[in-house]
C-alpha cells in the first residue's frame, strides 16, 4: 500500500508542478514579448529495495517557444519590435547581457535609454545614453537619432546604435529571472541584417486556449491522483480489519 500511495503522493505534486506551468503562461498573455514554456512529464523508473518495477511522472520544462508574437501598432515611436529574427540587447540587474523583442523605451531623468521594465539599453559601446533632446527617431538598423535642445528641425545628431543579433535559437534559453539569455560564454556580436520596427510591440505568444485546455486536463489527472490515495487508504484500512479478525 506504501508504494501505491508513494506513486500517486509523487503524481499528485508532479501534476501541481505542471499546472504552475501553465498558470504562468496564461498569467503572461498580456505581457508583450513574452515567450510561453514547454511543459512534459517523463516517466521516472522508482528505485528501492527491489527491483524498479514501478514508475512515476516527473514533470519538467524541456524548453521555451521561441515563435514570434504578433506586432501590434502602437503609434509610439517609442515602442520598437523586431521585424523577423533577432534579438536587442539588454543589461542585466548583474550586469551582464540578455535579450528581449520588443520594449516600450523611454529616457529617465539622467538620460540613459531603458526599457519599459527599468533595463538599461545596449548600444555600440554598452548602456546607451541620450543627450537632452527635443525629438527622438528610432531606425530599422536601430540607429537612434535626436534633435537636441535648440537646434533647427532640420538638425539631426546620430547618438547611438541599438545593438541588434540574431544567434543560434538553440543557444538561448530563458533564465530563473525569466530574460532571455544566450549559453555561450561570449558576448554576442552586433548582426546588421536585423531590423527594428519603430511604433509597434510584439504579443506574447501565449496560446489562452491551448493553455486552459491543458490546465482542464491536468486538474483531471490530479483528481485521478486523489482517488488514487485514497484508494491506498481505504485497502490499509480493510487489510487491518480482516488482521484485527485473524
Amino acid at each position: 500500500m506504501d508504494k501505491m500511495l508513494y506513486v500517486a503522493m509523487t503524481g499528485a505534486s508532479q501534476n501541481t508542478m505542471a499546472q504552475r506551468a501553465h498558470a504562468n503562461n496564461l498569467a503572461n498573455i498580456s505581457t508583450n514579448g513574452f515567450r510561453r514554456d514547454f511543459e512534459q512529464a517523463r516517466s521516472m523508473q522508482v528505485f528501492g529495495d527491489s527491483f524498479p518495477s514501478r514508475v512515476y511522472a516527473m514533470s519538467e520544462r524541456p524548453g521555451t517557444d521561441f515563435t514570434p508574437g504578433t506586432l501590434q501598432d502602437t503609434g509610439n515611436p517609442m515602442d520598437v519590435a523586431v521585424s523577423g529574427q533577432g534579438w536587442m540587447a539588454v543589461q542585466t540587474p548583474d550586469g551582464k547581457e540578455a535579450y528581449v523583442r520588443t520594449a516600450s523605451l523611454k529616457i529617465d531623468g539622467l538620460g540613459q535609454l531603458r526599457t519599459g521594465t527599468g533595463l538599461p539599453v545596449l548600444g555600440n559601446g554598452g548602456p546607451i545614453a541620450v543627450p537632452p533632446e527635443q525629438k527622438v527617431e528610432i531606425g530599422q538598423d536601430g540607429t537612434i537619432t535626436i534633435r537636441a535642445l535648440g537646434e533647427a528641425p532640420n538638425v539631426l545628431a546620430e547618438v547611438d546604435r541599438i545593438k541588434l543579433v540574431n544567434p543560434d535559437l538553440k543557444q538561448m534559453e530563458k533564465g530563473v529571472d525569466g530574460m532571455i539569455h544566450y549559453k555561450g560564454s561570449d558576448p554576442l556580436l552586433a548582426d546588421d541584417s536585423v531590423k527594428l520596427e519603430s511604433g509597434f510591440v510584439e504579443t506574447s505568444n501565449v496560446n489562452a486556449v491551448e493553455e486552459m485546455t491543458s490546465i482542464l486536463s491536468l486538474s483531471r489527472q490530479f483528481e485521478l491522483q486523489v482517488k488514487m490515495m485514497r484508494t491506498a487508504e481505504d485497502d490499509a484500512t480493510s487489510l487491518a480489519r480482516v488482521l484485527q479478525l485473524s
